[in-house]
């Protein structure tokens, strides 16, 4: 996915990135978890459906309403999720647990990049570059400030 040009609301250091992986990975977590059994579950209903149609009183019709609506309900709550982590200055990349923070490097937007499981924020990528485009933070790489407008010192 590529993301906006436009600079955004918020700008993050490595550091404070970090600081946010607890709620942040709170967050991405259940995204996961509720992104897979979405998947999941619209994968099977679309398989018992396929080449069937429901009649009033077919003894499956409630059952598989019922399905459908449950995952109505689940898919506005991964859209919360979603919102959840861009209320945070937060962009979620998908239901893979990926994560891209806004920051400046060398007075250019780019995105910390964190992926759920890792352990820290330990990479970033140009904005167009997506997560194919992820580098290591080195220190040559970064510059300091901590002030927001720089990524700041890497770990």
């Amino acid at each position: 996915m590529c993301g906006t040009k436009s600079k955004p609301n918020k700008l993050f250091t490595v550091d404070e990135a970090n600081r946010m992986l607890p709620l942040v990975g709170a967050i991405v977590r259940d995204l996961v978890a509720l992104s897979a059994s979405v998947m999941d579950r619209r994968h099977r209903l679309n398989h018992l459906l396929a080449g069937r149609d429901l009649e009033a009183g077919d003894v499956y019709g409630d059952e598989l309403a019922e399905i459908e609506k449950d995952l109505e309900r689940d898919t506005r709550q991964l859209r919360e999720y979603v919102e959840e982590l861009r209320q945070l200055g937060v962009e979620s990349k998908g239901p893979e647990g990926l994560v891209d923070f806004p920051s400046m490097m060398d007075d250019r937007l780019v995105y910390l990049c964190w992926k759920y499981g890792e352990p820290e924020v330990l990479h970033w990528h140009e904005v167009d570059a997506g997560f194919a485009g992820r580098q290591p933070l080195v220190a040559e790489s970064v510059s300091g400030g901590g002030d927001g407008d720089s990524i700041g010192d890497a770990h």
